[in-house]
């Protein structure tokens, strides 16, 4: 690996290897059923990022996790669709159309249809065809036409004047206090719990943004990193929808609104803006993040199509619909890769897992058969002595620790085995352009 020189420096991603441990599940509520390799970081590259979420990895704020779905109650698949090719449901044409109406009202609607009246192909079209960006901006008061009205020689208004602007993801008081209403109300979290600095760690602290800053010179350049997405209403504001913006993708990371709003389908709204904002800046792929078939709550991202699951193998992206979902119907772990490959070949033993009983705190990571992890021998041959460790504010290589040679990748209490743990659920990519944060 090169030297670490200002520049070097600036284009690496930081982690901070926290180990394989199992958490109560939040879905189905097992005490110990959820199993998931963690890293914590406050630096992560935007292109770094999106090849850990290409492997199966999410994030929490500075808290990364790729989860073990093979010793997962409730697995959690990668998915993502492709902007482009997005086809709204009945359901979801019918929330927006109700949103527009709402925020246009019927007065001005009807003046605006006399004002400014559509032409005959303009109706035809309409009515043949939904175009889905120009229904999510239809009602925003920057795409509102305002034409004269002659009797009163003002310009007519909507009922409500609705923005949706992009910042930062920085905290606010109005965010905080949204956030807490949201959690409070929908979630039911007990409100003593919910501190301003937990808001800030969980929803203001994404990776790297670019640019660092908007003006009206690069408010035009593509994004990159941690933003927020805000929905304001008559000045209030009603919604935070937290977006990571990737070179290939938007990923949507948490949305919190004002619950006197719920009756207007929100979640489904910003999903549908989300995807309209990925296809006009840009961005081939829409991530909705973890997709959970066994969890009739979160079974609704599939009604976004054509949607595609990561297989935790071969990561490959296959569809949802088809064989995939009915295999999901039948057992909760899936790669569609590793079935056609024991089809292929009547090789079955590649496939057993450990016993369930078996103490995996004592055991290497590279015991535990976690899909899609880098085999020992793959992590042997990346040559991790040249890997980066970030001390005290200076980076050295790994070889320069003592006994470095001495230790082995597969004992799971030596740093070396801390160290290549990392390294296999990293992949090689991330691996070549990251340090390691131990000690600091």
């Amino acid at each position: 690996m090169e030297p670490v020189d200002a520049e070097r420096a600036r284009q690496l991603s930081l982690f901070r290897p926290l180990g394989y441990q199992h958490n109560s599940c939040g879905y189905c509520k097992s005490e110990d059923g959820s199993a998931s390799y963690y890293a914590s970081s406050q630096v992560v590259r935007p292109e770094h990022y999106e090849e850990l979420v290409n492997r199966g990895w999410r994030r929490s704020g500075t808290l990364y996790y790729k989860q073990h779905l093979k010793r997962s109650c409730c697995p959690h698949y990668t998915m993502r669709l492709e902007a482009s090719a997005y086809q709204p449901r009945r359901d979801q044409r019918k929330a927006i159309n109700r949103w527009n109406k709402f925020i246009l009202g019927p007065e001005y609607i009807r003046k605006a249809a006399y004002l400014c009246p559509r032409s005959r192909e303009e109706k035809k079209f309409r009515k043949c065809n939904f175009d889905v960006q120009a229904a999510v901006h239809e009602s925003e008061y920057s795409h509102v036409k305002r034409p004269i009205d002659p009797s009163t020689k003002r310009a007519i208004e909507p009922a409500h004047r609705f923005e949706v602007n992009i910042e930062g993801d920085s905290a606010s008081q109005a965010k905080y206090e949204l956030f807490r209403k949201y959690q409070t109300i929908v979630h039911k979290d007990d409100p003593s719990r919910l501190r301003i600095k937990d808001f800030e760690r969980f929803l203001c602290s994404g990776i790297k943004r670019s640019p660092t800053k908007l003006t009206k010179s690069n408010e035009s350049e593509k994004k990159l990193g941690s933003w927020h997405q805000c929905y304001r209403l008559d000045g209030k504001l009603i919604a935070v929808a937290v977006l990571d913006l990737l070179p290939s993708g938007v990923s949507s990371v948490y949305i919190f609104y004002d619950p006197e709003f719920e009756q207007w389908e929100l979640g489904k709204l910003s999903a549908m803006r989300e995807i309209a904002f990925a296809h006009e800046n840009g961005y081939p792929y829409y991530y909705m993040g973890y997709y959970i078939h066994s969890c009739q709550k979160m079974r609704y991202k599939g009604n976004f199509r054509p949607q595609y699951i990561l297989d935790p193998e071969s990561h490959n992206w296959d569809p949802l619909d088809g064989e995939l979902s009915q295999k999901l119907d039948t057992r909760p772990y899936v790669s569609l890769s590793r079935d056609r490959f024991s089809a292929n070949t009547d090789d079955s033993s590649s496939s057993v897992g450990l016993e369930k009983d078996v103490d995996e705190a004592r055991l290497s990571l590279f015991d535990l058969n976690m899909p899609g992890n880098l085999s020992l021998e793959e992590v042997e041959a990346l040559d991790l002595g040249n890997w980066h460790l970030l001390y005290h504010g200076a980076f050295v290589q790994m070889s320069d620790l003592v006994n470095w040679e001495k230790m082995k990748f597969n004992d799971p209490q030596s740093i070396k085995g801390i160290i290549g743990e990392l390294a296999s659920v990293l992949g090689p990519e991330v691996v070549r352009n990251s340090a390691v944060v131990l000690f600091d």
